[in-house]
């Protein structure tokens, strides 16, 4: 749980004793939300907020989504949605997961819109809501290549007829998920929409559906549908070969320098000394390792920023910290702040940028910080909230 809100302190004070520490930027969030909705017209934006808002702190950031107006959340486990109402969410949730018959009380109590792939879950979900006298939403998934989760288009059309028989059911969604929706070529979506389609021609009383991503919501308008399942782009990146909206950057990850040492030519800095200098070189050690999600792939590969400039990291990252050459940096010492992820002057470092160094996606990276790392949000560069580290 998040600490009380703290008001009218600045970023620079609070972070005076920090290691390291995650930014969240509640503006740019904000922000984002409406440029999003602007351009994507009049569906509703279901924000995507899996996996603890892709490590953003669904706790803060779910709240500050619902304030920004968007219509509803997803997530992939109930355990996630039973969180958000914690944090005082009251937006429709949609868990788009696998969800066990044994979840159906909590589920209806907790008012969450259940995927429903099988009539056992079906029957359990019947019984839950008779029992608490209530009216339960629950989604169809077709599977309509993705292979993932979700069910053959003759199981879902059958399934979704027995729903209905069923009272205190009421079948309000259809949804499937595109495979390379941000794959230079996604021809494959033109096959999924035509049994997405098929799947929707025989089901017509179903009022609600949904299919796209946020590429597929930017890349294909035709397939928006009723809402559109936004999440990347709330962070302010935009998938691969994906146009959109100028957005502005959610996160970044920042240190402090733990020390500066000298590295004479020839010597080899970190464990197997897999790099060596090749001039009279300033080391900078910056506290923040693989424990706190900050890939190893990235050893003598990654950047960091200090005072505007681009410094290469040098050697293999390790559990707590790595080391990044400071040499062309004036004035780097202990206590310096370095960027991981975001601006530093004219400068900025992306989640999509790093990850492609790193050798993989940027949902990923972002979803991967630990939380050791203290998460700390603000507005106007006041910090309003803190998420304490979790050991």
């Amino acid at each position: 749980m998040a600490h009380p809100p703290v008001t009218h302190n600045a970023l620079s004070d609070v972070t005076a004793a920090l290691n390291a520490w995650l930014e969240i930027d509640l503006d740019a969030l904000a922000a984002n939300t409406r440029a999003l909705k602007a351009l994507l017209g009049p569906v509703e934006l279901i924000a995507v907020v899996k996996a603890n808002a892709y490590g953003a702190g669904a706790a803060v950031v779910a709240p500050a989504l619902e304030a920004a107006g968007v219509d509803r959340f997803a997530v992939v486990w109930p355990h996630e949605g039973y969180l958000l109402r914690q944090a005082g969410v009251t937006r429709p949730i949609l868990v788009l997961g696998h969800a066990f018959p044994a979840d159906a009380t909590q589920a209806v109590r907790a008012r969450l819109t259940l995927t429903c792939h099988s009539r056992e879950l079906a029957e359990a979900l019947s019984a839950a809501a008779t029992a608490a006298g209530a009216s339960v939403p629950v989604h169809i998934k077709v599977d309509t290549g993705l292979h993932r989760f979700g069910i053959e288009l003759d199981e879902a059309v059958a399934l979704a007829e027995y729903c209905r028989t069923l009272p205190g059911l009421e079948v309000e969604g259809l949804t499937t998920h595109m495979a390379n929706a941000d794959e230079a070529d996604d021809s494959f979506s033109d096959e999924q929409h035509r049994r997405f389609e098929s799947a929707a021609r025989a089901l017509p009383w179903i009022p609600y559906r949904h299919t796209a991503n946020s590429a597929t919501a930017l890349r294909r308008p035709a397939f928006r549908y009723s809402g559109v399942r936004i999440g990347l782009a709330l962070h302010g990146e935009l998938p691969a070969n994906t146009p959109g909206p100028e957005l502005r950057q959610v996160l970044a990850l920042r240190a402090r320098l733990a020390r500066v040492a000298r590295v004479a030519p020839g010597e080899g800095v970190s464990y197997g000394l897999t790099w060596r200098a090749g001039r009279p070189t300033l080391a900078g050690l910056v506290p923040v390792g693989y424990a706190d999600g900050w890939r190893r792939s990235l050893s003598n590969a990654g950047e960091v920023l200090l005072r505007g400039r681009r410094c290469p990291m040098i050697g293999r990252v390790c559990m707590d910290q790595f080391l990044a050459d400071v040499t062309d940096a004036p004035g780097a010492a202990e206590g310096e702040v370095v960027t991981l992820l975001g601006a530093d002057g004219p400068e900025r470092l992306t989640a999509t940028e790093v990850a492609r160094l790193a050798g993989t996606i940027a949902w990923d990276l972002i979803a991967g910080l630990s939380g050791r790392l203290p998460r700390i949000y603000h507005r106007s560069g006041q910090v309003v909230t803190i998420t304490p580290p979790a050991w």
